[in-house]
């Protein structure tokens, strides 16, 4: 594992150095490269990722490892996300864990620009924007992606702690695995973090909210003096993953049920945050929107304590969610489902609203209406999903049988409307015959089937992906 200095370049003292020597005696340390989360680009290439500092580099035509990349030799980072956010002028921006001042862990976001006139490698000018103090001075919390609009960079902070300690020695002494060095700080909440995009200058707000987990952001956009941060969280400092272990997974059904069923709970929410407060105003909700429910309410104590919105949340434990007969696109309205028995059947399909995707290249960042993902029903994808974040109408694709990935929105060349596109996914149909998987072309406006490719090979389980023009 390489570990960075901190952005501030100060000097190494005798404690860094003793740090640095403790580190040098274990031994069987390795980080993965199997880059197998995501793809993104970097000036005219492409990489794949996952969450550590290895990138690897590959022919987008051929899919070919060209070489790997360590970040570690071009900023200040011990691993980044394999979410990054891509600018339209192909400005990438990142986040990972470092070491900053006075040695205590930090997180950096780091900016990697466009391909300039001159043709160098992007990466080489590579740079730290602003640096989030940690919570915890040895114990970060795990992070995988990140809110970022045209002049803000959202961070939320979460009680799922990994800590430090004990992922060193774990390796060198007794070989446990990674997820031991997981762990829950049941007293932390979530502290949510803003700094300033083009200055690099952190807001002096501290914004705090009650526990859950987090690995996907929505969207963030700014409207009139607040971020509106949209988010899949999971509910509870319990560490979602530790209801994924394969002796669970391979259990019989009945099984997975009830595992998933202890495990922290799915709302996709919405939280508010004021970017200025007064002091006089201690005690009262600062959120002046008409459109939304949450709240932020400033304490005696500066802190402003965050209330969300839920757009989305799964039904209750023990509600019933049969299969549907046969592929299906089908509509349901939360606001109206008193009024349509049917559409509350459908909208119990829903257990949870994850992998999210929008119409990332012109919404990005700005005021949105719709987002797609994929409905886990106990932990298991078997339905995609599309959802307006205004009304809460949800619309679903499902068949039986049929698991698919991540939906990815493709608007249409001339689209006129913020959902003129399709929706493409990799679906796979084990034990469906000589045409095991799939990729899946939906109307990304009312979900139904426009066509699919079918192959003859096995296609494993992914996470995400992106849409590369020809």
């Amino acid at each position: 594992m390489s570990y960075g200095v901190s952005a501030s370049q100060e000097p190494l003292t005798a404690c860094w150095f003793s740090l640095l020597r403790f580190f040098s005696y274990f031994k069987g340390v390795e980080v993965t490269d199997n880059a197998l989360v995501n793809v993104y680009p970097v000036g005219e290439d492409y990489y794949a990722c996952t969450e550590t500092n290895f990138i690897t580099r590959i022919n987008p035509d051929t899919l070919e490892t060209i070489k790997q990349v360590d970040l570690c030799k071009y900023v200040s980072v011990n691993g980044a996300t394999a979410h990054p956010h891509i600018e339209n002028d192909g400005t990438v921006y990142n986040i990972g864990n470092c070491f900053g001042k006075n040695f205590a862990l930090a997180y950096n976001i780091i900016r990697i620009p466009p391909l300039q006139a001159d043709k160098e490698d992007p990466m080489n000018k590579s740079e730290v924007v602003v640096q989030f103090p940690c919570s915890d001075r040895f114990k970060p919390s795990y992070v995988h992606s990140f809110g970022l609009t045209p002049n803000y960079i959202v961070f939320v902070e979460t009680p799922v702690k990994i800590n430090l300690l004990k992922f060193l020695s774990s390796w060198s002494l007794w070989g446990a695995n990674y997820m031991d060095c997981f762990e829950s700080n049941e007293t932390m909440g979530v502290w949510l973090h803003v700094a300033e995009k083009k200055k690099g200058r952190l807001l002096n707000l501290k914004y705090r909210t009650s526990a859950f987990n987090l690995f996907h952001h929505i969207n963030t956009y700014e409207d009139n003096g607040f971020l509106i941060v949209d988010l899949c969280t999971w509910k509870g400092f319990e560490f979602v993953y530790n209801y994924l272990y394969l002796a669970n997974l391979r259990a019989n059904w009945d099984e997975v049920k009830r595992q998933a069923e202890k495990a922290p709970q799915p709302e996709a929410r919405r939280y508010v945050l004021p970017l200025s407060i007064d002091k006089a105003d201690t005690g009262k909700n600062l959120v002046t929107l008409p459109y939304t429910t949450a709240t932020a309410t400033l304490r005696s104590d500066e802190t402003i304590w965050l209330e969300p919105e839920v757009i989305f949340s799964g039904p209750r434990h023990g509600t019933r969610t049969p299969q549907l007969p046969q592929a299906t696109a089908a509509k349901c309205c939360l606001h109206t489902m008193s009024h349509r028995p049917s559409a509350f059947i459908y909208f119990c399909f829903l257990v949870a609203f994850e992998f999210p995707q929008i119409n990332y290249r012109k919404y990005g960042g700005k005021p949105y209406t719709y987002t797609y993902g994929l409905g886990l029903n106990h932990f298991v994808p078997d339905r995609l999903c599309k959802l307006n974040v205004k009304t809460k109408e949800t619309w679903v694709w499902q068949e039986p049988d049929a698991y698919p990935s991540e939906p990815i929105f493709v608007s249409h060349p001339d689209a006129l409307e913020e959902d003129d596109g399709v929706v493409l996914s990799i679906v796979i149909s084990p034990g469906a015959g000589p045409k095991p998987a799939y990729l899946l072309i939906l109307n990304a406006k009312d979900m139904s089937e426009v066509a699919r490719a079918e192959v003859e090979v096995n296609i494993p389980v992914t996470f995400h992906g992106l849409f590369k023009r020809a």
